[in-house]
Formats: structure tokens, sequence, C-alpha cells
């Protein structure tokens, strides 16, 4: 076996298929990627730790075909490293020589036989922009838990209508939620799945090479249930899905609002982040509501205390109510608007944070970012 190809289109391709391999490995050879040179002068390079699988192909100068398993670690600072000029990769026995201009390394070649076979995608399902697909996707993932011991949490949940596609995550202090539209092979194409989060958000960033992303997805009690997969631009991944079960999260988003508040997104950010400084780990930053201002407080009695007052457009009755500071942040960062709207309902019952003055009172907004609210004091 033997390929030339050119260094950047290899060091790209290396770096992405390395993403899904494990930094602690059960065996020894899903450390491994596969080098794959087929017949019609392509070069498969592929990942897989049993829950998530990474193939990307390329087309090559020139090759011959054969099949090679070397350390995926390894092969990606190496290419990373390399000059920007072809690289030579020639199979020689138990070992792989690479060579590029006047560099030259031998890698130790894993037994293939050993390797498990890549999952095979499920039916494709349709197609997203990947730009949108990857905003939505971060804005909601940044909601999921990171407690493992509760992995429906640690997941984000894709339910798919006709056209329609509504993401969720919650880790029970907060609820993201958000819609978009896409084109599906089929217009009547029902289906739910729990994917996990870290994996699907990695996923998405990374395929916005390509102008979409195709979704393959078994409906409900079709072939390929329990997996999902995306591909865009030569590039395909899978993962398992997790177990479907989730909170009942649309019956938590309030319909109805006794007040809400509309803020210059950057400066309520600054002064988060500035208040927040002599906030304890788990204090709250508090916020008052009243009129043409809110004042935002953090510290009491003998520790280190902040405050600063901010413009806002207010209506409703006046309203003090707490939050987790970086909770509010992360929502904040995500809402991707020059104007974040907070809506509330009482000071104990969660708060909805949405981005800009809707057209229509009356219109849901495609992203919502549930907080829940610190109980303070009296």
């Amino acid at each position: 076996m033997m390929f030339r190809v050119d260094r950047d289109v290899l060091a790209e391709a290396v770096a992405w298929t390395a993403r899904s391999l494990p930094a602690r490995p059960s065996v020894p050879v899903l450390a491994g990627m596969r080098l794959e040179v087929t017949e019609d002068h392509q070069l498969k390079l592929s990942g897989f730790d049993y829950e998530v699988s990474a193939e990307v192909t390329l087309d090559l100068q020139t090759g011959e075909p054969g099949v090679v398993l070397v350390s995926g670690k390894l092969l990606a600072e190496i290419t990373r490293a390399l000059p920007a000029q072809p690289v030579d990769l020639v199979v020689e026995g138990a070992k792989a020589v690479v060579t590029c201009g006047s560099a030259r390394f031998t890698l130790l070649t894993m037994p293939v036989e050993d390797y498990p076979s890549l999952p095979a995608m499920p039916p494709a399902a349709g197609r997203v922009g990947s730009d949108v697909f990857a905003a939505a996707v971060a804005q909601v993932a940044t909601a999921a838990g990171k407690d493992d011991t509760l992995p429906m949490l640690t997941g984000v949940r894709m339910e798919i209508e006709g056209d329609t596609v509504t993401l969720a995550a919650t880790d029970r202090y907060r609820l993201a939620v958000r819609e978009l539209k896409w084109q599906p092979d089929q217009p009547d194409f029902q289906a739910i799945a729990m994917i996990p989060g870290r994996t699907l958000a990695d996923t998405a960033k990374s395929l916005i090479t390509g102008a979409e992303v195709e979704i393959a997805l078994s409906s409900v009690g079709g072939t390929g249930e329990g997996m999902i997969g995306f591909s865009s631009s030569g590039r395909r991944t899978t993962t398992r899905l997790l177990d479907p079960e989730f909170p009942k999260y649309r019956s938590l988003l309030p319909t109805e609002f006794s007040a809400h508040a509309d803020i210059a997104t950057s400066s309520f950010v600054e002064a988060v982040k500035r208040v927040a400084l002599v906030a304890e780990r788990n204090t709250p930053v508090r916020l008052a509501f009243r009129g043409t201002e809110v004042v935002l407080e953090a510290g009491s009695g003998d520790e280190a205390q902040a405050v600063e007052v901010l413009p806002v457009e207010f209506e409703g009755d006046d309203i003090n109510i707490a939050f987790n500071h970086q909770f509010l942040l992360e929502g904040l960062g995500a809402i991707d608007s020059d104007v974040a709207r907070l809506n509330f309902t009482t000071s104990t019952k969660p708060a909805i944070l949405t981005g800009g003055k809707p057209v229509d009172e009356k219109a849901i907004a495609d992203y919502r970012y549930l907080i829940m609210p610190i109980r303070l004091s009296s």
C-alpha cells in the first residue's frame, strides 16, 4: 500500500478523524486510525471507539490499494508538523513510512484484523444548512448536563416533525430549546433521538466546511434504530443514541408573563461579569428591575460587594430575582442578538431568556433559554 497527497489536505483529514479516538481506549487497537486506499484512488481515514465513528474520504494524486492501522494520535501530531509539501506514505512490512520533503517518519503498524468494522449509516432522512445546524446545536448544548451519572440529562433531544426540527437540553437548572427548519426526504417524516450532547456539539461544529449536513436517522421502528449519522463534504460520523427518556420540557415553558425587560446584550454581559467577580462559587447575582433601570448586585454582609446599574426597557410589576451568574452568562452568550429579553412570571419561578424584541408579541421565539432563579433569603 502507498499513496501521495497534499500535506494540508491530509493534516486536516487526520485531525478531524482523530477527534473520535478515545483518550483511554479499552483495547489498544481502538487508539489506531485505519487508512485504506481503494481501487478508485481514494483514501479513507476512519476511527471508531464502539460509540462514535468518523470517516473522511480524500481523492489521491497517486496510490496503490491496501489497508493499514497506525496510532491515530501520533499520525495527527506528525502530519500537523510536516512542511508544506506532498506527503508520501508507504507500508513496508510491519511499518508505515511517512515522507515529506526531507522529513521521514517510521510508524509501527497495528493488526488491522483486530479493528472493529465501522457501523453502517442509518437511512438518510434529510438535509440542513451546516451553519444553521452548528449554531442551533451550540445554543442548546450549553444547557446539557455534565453529570454522567444522569445520562438522560447529558444528551440533546432531537424531535423531527415534518420540516421542523426541535432541539432541547436541560441539566435541571436551565433548559434550552431551539426550533429550526430543514429539508426532509419525506414530508411526513417523524423521529425522536437522544444524542450525546458533547458528541453532537463537536460534530456540528466540525461539519461547517460543507454547505449542508445530511442527517441519517431511522424513523420509529426502522432499520438503523439506536444510531444517528451526519455527513458533509466527504466526512461522515455516527454515534449511538442514548435512552430516549427525557423530562416533559414543554410543560415547563411559561406561556404568559407578568413582566419583561429588554437590555443591550453586550452591556448586560459585561456588567454581569464585573459584578460576579465578588460572587462565591454558588452565590447568585441579584437583579432588581425598576422602571427604566436594573440594579445588579453580588456579595453581602462582611464579604466583598459589587453593585452596577444599567438602563433597561421594562414593562410590568417590579421584580427582584437572582440567578447563577455562569448559567445567565451562558444563556446570554447563546442568544446571538444585540438585545436580550428576559420574561418573568414571579421571582421564584423560571425566567425565559430570548434574543431581541419580537415583532409580534404573541410570537414564540425560535430559541428559548429557561433559567431557574435562586431563592433569595428574606
